[in-house]
Formats: C-alpha cells, structure tokens, sequence
C-alpha cells in the first residue's frame, strides 16, 4: 500500500455497519460533506438514514500547554482548530489510524472503527509517548437529521443526558434514535451551539453547504504513563439492536478483536470492500449501490452482485439476494429502486430486469462449478422471476417496453431515461437513447439465451433476435457498432454517437454476439478512443456533446455525467472482451493484469481509500468524482481479478504441489 497523503481532504475513510449505516470522513480530520459522520446509522435497514453525531473536537493538555488534534472547517473558508498540522501519519488498514506529534514530542494515537452488524462507532486514544499529566477533552457534535439534509440552530433540540454509570444518553428529537455514549471518561455537561461548519464537497456540487451543530457536553481523561486507553464507543438505539453492555475498556477489547479476526479473514483489500457493500434488509440481503449517498438500486445491485458476492465466493448472500428482489416483479420489470415501506417503486428501468436474469444464470453456473446444489423452493422462485421477466418484456409493459418484429427490445419515450445513462437536466433527458440500445440488445439475447435451460419458449425469439442484431447494428463506415437503433421508434434510422455501451456485444456478458474481426474491431476501437487508466469514457472525444470536466453545479454535472465521464465499473467488460478476442491464452491474461487490472488496483489509494470511485473526468489526471465508494467499481474489479488472475492463481497452486512432489 502506498503512503497516504493526510493532508488531502480527498482522501476519504468508510467504516461500514452492514446495516446501511456507517462513519466516514477524510484522513485529514476535516469534514468536506454533510455525510461526514461519527455515527450515521440506518433506523429500517438499510434505509432510513440519520446523522446522529457528525464529528469531535479533541484537544490534548500537557504540562507544555493545549494542543488540538482535530480540524474544522467554518464559514467562509477558516480552519479552526490547527490539529491537522500535527498528523505525523494515518493508515487506514485495518481501521482509521491517525498518530499525532505535538510540539513538545507527545505523542497520541487515535483510531476510529465500525463494529459490523451493528450501528456502533468505536473510537479510542492512546498516549504513545509523553509526559504524566497528559489529559484530553472530546467535544462531541450532535445532529438528529435525515442524512441528506442539513441541521441549524433551533430551540427544540434536547441537550438533557441521561447518565448510567459508564454510559451517557442523548435524544436529540423525539423521531430519531437514541445516542448512546459508553465511556471511560468523565463526562460534563456545557450544552452550546457550534455554527457555520463549511461542507466544501457540498459547494463545489452546487448545494447548500452550511450546517449548525450542537455541542451538549465534554469528556475528560487522563492520559499519563501507564492509563489505560481514553474510550468513547457511540450506539445507535436502532429497535432490535441493543447497545454494547459493559465496562468500556472491555467492550473495546472485545469488539476491536472481533473486527480485527473478521477484517483479517479477507485475501485482499478488495474482498474486504465488498463486504461493506452486502447489507441487510429485513430478513434478506441487498447492496447499497454505493456510500455515502446510495441505498440498493436494482440496476446496480445485479451488476455489482456478479463480482462482490460470485467472484468472491460468497453464494449463500448471492442466493439471498437474487430470492429478495425475486418477489418485486410487476409486468415483467424489476424495481430500479427497491420499495421501501409506504413509498411506491420506481419502475424506470429497462435493463434492471435483464440484469437480474444475468446475475441468475452467473449465479447457477458458480453454484454447478462449486458443486454447490440450490434448493428446490429457491430454484422455483428464481425460475419463476425470470419466466416473468421476460413474459412481461415480450408482450410489453410500462415506458414502451416490447419485443419488436425484428426479435429485439424496443423501449423508451419521452421525458423517461431507462438505461443505465440515466442521467436528466430539469425535464431534458440528457441521453434519453429511445428506440434499441445496443446493450439492452446484449442484455435481452443473453437473457433469452440463459432462459433455455428453464423453458424453451425463448428460443425462436433468441434466433430471430441475435439476426437482427448482427445486421442492424453494424456500422461499416466506422468499424464498430451503433449506440441506438430505431431511434424514437423510427425504423431505420440510427445514432452513431461513440459510446461505450457497445463493448457488452463482445464482454462482460456470458454470451458474445460479435465474433471474429467485428469483435477485434470493437474492441480496438474502445481501446484507442474510450480507454483511460480509471474505466471507459463514456463519449468519445469530438462527438458532440463531449465535456471533459466532471465540475460545477447539478445542472453542469448532470449533463456530464454520461458525455465523456469516466466509468470504472466498464473496465470489467472491456478487459474480458480483450481477452476474449486474443483467444482467453494464458498470454493475453497476464498482458491484461499489467496493462488494465494494476493500473485499476492502483485506484484503490485515491479518493476512497480501499475501494474505487463512481466516476472521474475524461481528461488527465482523470480527478475522481462522484461516490467515493461505489458497489458495480468495487465488484466489476473483484470480477476482472477473478478473470485475469485464474491462471495466475492455478500455475501457483501447480507449482506448489510439484515443489511439494519432491520436498523430502
């Protein structure tokens, strides 16, 4: 792992709880989002989000003087106080580590961890080095808000605690959770109002970006030679999930240890990441699209399940998964955001669905590799989903969806975007792709082509449809394939636009519709005009439309986000289509680890430390943008690991057993 640079408020944390909520911030201290929290828990899993306690000041008191270990960011742009010019270092593996230095030598160190499974934040400091007396004071920051909004001073906030022994109680607001504090400290109530904190992430986006925090008390410990470590474990009184009981000292030896042995558990960092996106909801699973500010799409949630849970080997949650999204289909669609209780789905996808039918048969193939048997009442449930899926597609259902004459999916119109390039201005769609994407097309023939082994209804659409798309979709002036056919639903008539979406006809699908020189076409043509070290472009540069620069406010970021943009998830499919096209040789697996795979694991040390990031600006140095932590980056490089690394990971396990043949 390379060195982390602390002061780059860039550079961002996640300790997730597996419940949909988490802590977050930067290694530098400073908080640059309103998602920068202490303690974010789920109250319905892994919806209902609150912002229990934001942040801290930390101030440590020697015989030299105060010194602050933490940073804030105030209106206009003051930093205050200077704890961040103490940092001498930080690592974020296992946890978030920080070790300050102050100016007489003392020396803290102070870390911050998430147990998973439950909404609770551990955090603890530790004098390393320094004279008797030392003492410090936390001042917590409280909230109680909706994790997208902002909180202001105002008179109803309750700063009473509750105090039992070792544990302090706070209820901010009669409808969020309880905060519960478990401390070896001394806790002093000095209740105020902190104003003014400065989100920079939230200005640079174009949205409000100043908050009010309160502040209802301090806590006191010593810190001289030989103390035992400050502890200050944060709860959540989420129904159905107590808080830790107990000294606090043992608590934090006993979650630390548990942590510890899970975290070690994992082959690479990368394994370890997806595990933060598989969370509960209900009694079943799902994954969050992506931290800090995503719940479980469906879209996302089948393209990512591929490389986070069967890459991984992780089937049991893959199985749960697919059964907890199984009973959501309504005419043949899937939700593309899961249904929360009293809220309506929003049924505006048309590639959910065929997703979900792909991450099936993925799922059945892994299970018949592993010798894994899939329970008879699972197998009907997923058998069931996809016969409805792709009944309800081919006799057609909302926004246009239907099975043409020609054997392929017509969909859209307009003021509706239902790819996956969903991205909309106001009431202007910014690529609203109505008509035959090329995708949708790979997406329905591999559908089609996995529901033979349920049903044999599908197979004359399937012929029918994989002929219309090898002479439809070919562009013989430019070598490669069109993005939409039939645009508007006018027969005949086509957009040529570069995009990357036609890399799925030859990778990242079970099936391949191109072969041969239109496939070595493609693929070359990707390459020399999408490719970047962080994922595809999705525009090409000079097509119009192109924008560079991810930056600016909502409008300026919507109407980039799909027109030149990098995707890191799409380097999944692009390295298997250009490994598929040399022939999957040993040879062109081990060029692709050096070329793509290396180049896409070095991304785990920008923005989110030890995962990949959503999007990055389609001109060098290609700055990350968008969700710092994003499920289909993180699952399409496990995937792509999982492709370039097989031969690998045999010729080792080989080379082991011949070197063991002939140990005496």
């Amino acid at each position: 792992m390379s060195s982390i640079n602390f002061r780059d408020d860039a550079m961002e944390w996640l300790e997730a709880d597996g419940l949909g909520g988490f802590a977050s911030g930067t290694a530098s201290g400073k908080r640059t989002r309103r998602y920068h929290a202490l303690l974010l828990a789920a109250a319905t899993p892994p919806t209902g989000r609150c912002v229990l306690v934001s942040g801290l000041d930390a101030t440590v008191t020697t015989p030299a003087g105060r010194f602050p270990i933490s940073s804030q960011l105030y209106e206009p742009g003051v930093v205050h106080p200077d704890g961040v010019r103490r940092i001498e270092s930080f690592e974020p593996d296992p946890w978030p580590r920080w070790r300050f230095r102050l100016e007489d030598d003392t020396v803290i160190e102070q870390e911050i961890f998430v147990r998973r499974g439950v909404p609770v934040t551990v955090l603890s400091w530790r004098l390393a080095a320094g004279p008797p007396g030392t003492t410090l004071e936390v001042r917590p920051f409280l909230a109680g808000r909706d994790y997208h909004a902002l909180h202001h001073e105002n008179p109803a906030f309750n700063f009473e605690a509750g105090a039992t022994g070792g544990r302090i109680v706070w209820r901010p607001y009669p409808d969020v959770p309880e905060i519960h504090a478990l401390t070896n400290g001394a806790y002093e109530s000095r209740p105020d109002w902190y104003r003014r904190f400065l989100y920079e992430e939230e200005r640079a986006r174009g949205l409000d970006c100043v908050e009010d925090l309160a502040a209802p008390g301090l806590f006191r410990f010593a810190l001289g030679a030989g103390s035992r470590e400050a502890v200050l474990i944060l709860a959540a009184g989420v129904d159905g999930v107590p808080p830790p009981e107990g000294a606090a000292e043992t608590v934090l030896k006993r979650l630390r240890l548990a942590e510890r042995r899970r975290r070690q558990a994992f082959p690479s960092r990368l394994h370890r990441a997806a595990d933060d996106y598989i969370v509960r909801r209900g009694r079943g699973r799902t994954i969050v699209a992506g931290y800090p500010w995503f719940t479980d799409w469906g879209r996302d949630t089948f393209i990512a399940l591929r490389g986070l849970c069967l890459a991984t080997g992780r089937l049991d949650e893959a199985r749960d998964i697919l059964l907890e999204w199984a009973g959501s289909v309504s005419e043949g669609m899937l939700p593309n955001r899961f249904p929360d209780h009293g809220d309506a789905p929003e049924f505006n996808s048309v590639d959910a669905s065929l997703w979900y039918v792909v991450a099936v048969g993925d799922f059945l193939d892994a299970c018949g590799r592993a010798a894994r048997t899939v329970p008879p009442g699972a197998m009907k449930a997923l058998a069931a989903a996809v016969g409805e899926i792709l009944s309800g597609y081919a006799r057609g259902t909302r926004h246009g969806i239907r099975l043409d004459d020609d054997g392929l999916l017509a969909a859209g119109g307009p003021g509706v975007q239902l790819t996956w390039m969903d991205a909309r201005v106001g009431d202007r769609v910014v690529t609203p792709r109505i008509g035959k994407p090329v995708e949708v097309q790979a997406l329905w023939l591999n559908a089609l082509w996995i529901a033979r082994s349920f049903s044999d209804r599908f197979g004359a659409s399937f012929d029918l449809g994989r002929r219309a798309f090898l002479e439809r979709f070919w562009n013989p002036d430019g070598g490669y394939l069109y993005d939409v056919v039939d645009v508007d639903h006018r027969h005949g008539t086509v957009d040529a636009s570069f995009r990357p979406n036609q890399i799925f006809a030859v990778g990242g699908l079970p099936l391949p519709l191109l072969e041969g020189d239109r496939a070595q076409s493609v693929v070359d043509t990707v390459e020399a005009r999408l490719l970047t070290p962080s994922g595809l472009r999705s525009l090409a540069p000079g097509e119009p439309g192109y924008t560079p620069r991810y930056v600016g406010g909502v409008r300026e970021r919507d109407g980039a986000y799909h027109q030149g943009t990098v995707w890191p998830w799409l380097l999944g499919p692009f390295v298997e289509a250009w490994v598929r096209v040399r022939g999957g040789t040993a040879a062109a697996k081990r060029a692709a680890r050096e070329r793509f795979h290396a180049p896409l694991v070095a991304q785990l040390e920008r923005a989110g430390l030890g995962h990949i990031f959503e999007i990055a600006d389609a001109e060098t140095p290609f700055t990350p943008r968008g969700c710092p932590f994003q499920a289909w980056s993180v699952g399409e490089a496990l995937r792509l690991s999982d492709i370039v690394l097989k031969e690998a990971r045999a010729r080792r396990r080989t080379s082991r057993r011949r070197q063991a043949s002939i140990t005496p």
